[in-house]
């Protein structure tokens, strides 16, 4: 199939499937989500440098992780219009992109009672599930903490990436740790519950989704 005319494909299955996630229900809308969910990874080249962090990822090889099954029919010879289809998929899809540098932090995981009320949020109905992909921080003394609502990227080890938003902070953590919390889900994306704690997960700042799902983030509008 010619490149150009994979990407009309592409562009009408994926808006299909993404417009007007608000209003989405069943499986159209657990498809979307799965986008968001599922562990995303930078692949068997990449290795750690405890000198200077993960090396830079290649966005092409990055895309693949998601949309290989999609594109294996594509020659190599279509490399110049392989660029640009990458960059007009990364636009479809929405997916969330890591940036800046990486800092080392500890993960636990919370759930019952200490999902309820989440303290970025000065008044709201909302509380985070198990199945939500969101992060409470240590309360006091990390310098440079990441704010309220802004999304991170979390990895343990190359292969088992995700993205969380900021929506609490962790009373019970360490004054000055570097110390991130996850809800269930995030945390089983990146190891076995049974593990309870990471000390070697590498974290950045990310990028905003396109599309909103309540129930990972919390509300939009804060």
């Amino acid at each position: 199939m010619h490149a150009l005319s994979f990407l009309l494909v592409i562009k009408f299955v994926l808006l299909s499937l993404s417009e007007g996630a608000a209003s989405q229900s069943g499986p159209v809308k657990a498809i979307g989500m799965q986008k968001y969910t599922r562990p995303h990874s930078y692949g068997n080249n990449y290795t750690f440098d405890e000198r200077d962090g993960w090396q830079t990822a290649n966005f092409t090889e990055f895309m693949h992780a998601h949309v290989n099954d999609s594109r294996s029919n594509i020659g190599r010879a279509f490399s110049k219009e392989q660029s640009d289809i990458d960059k007009q998929v990364k636009d479809l899809l929405g997916l969330m992109k890591g940036v800046g540098s990486w800092t080392r932090v500890t993960t636990t995981w919370y759930t019952g009672d200490d999902l309820k009320n989440p303290s970025c949020w000065q008044n709201t109905k909302w509380a985070p599930t198990d199945g939500s992909f969101a992060c409470a921080l240590t309360l006091e003394g990390w310098l440079g903490r990441p704010k309220c609502f802004t999304f991170l990227e979390l990895c343990n080890g190359p292969k088992k990436c995700i993205f969380v938003r900021v929506i609490d902070t962790c009373a019970g953590c360490a004054r000055g740790s570097k110390h991130v919390d996850l809800t269930k889900s995030a945390f089983r994306s990146l190891a076995d519950l049974d593990r309870g704690r990471l000390d070697n997960v590498r974290m950045r700042p990310a990028t905003h989704p396109d599309e909103w799902y309540e129930e990972l983030w919390g509300p939009k509008h804060y």
